[in-house]
């Protein structure tokens, strides 16, 4: 897998995990822990994409 594809990846994963915190977000039967545990995540992916497009090439 070609870094940029990775990357690409890792942007989808990101979205997806966005789309699913607004969604737990919305719905009362979500607990706060869950939806803190879905923001963790996003946030790894983040700081993963920030470190692969800072690499050197």
């Amino acid at each position: 897998m070609s870094l940029t594809s990775h990357i690409a990846e890792l942007r989808r994963k990101h979205q997806a995990l966005s789309m699913e915190v607004e969604k737990a977000a919305r719905s009362p039967s979500t607990d706060d822990l869950t939806i803190s545990d879905l923001k963790k995540q996003k946030l790894r992916i983040k700081e993963q994409i920030s470190r692969l497009e800072q690499a050197p090439a």
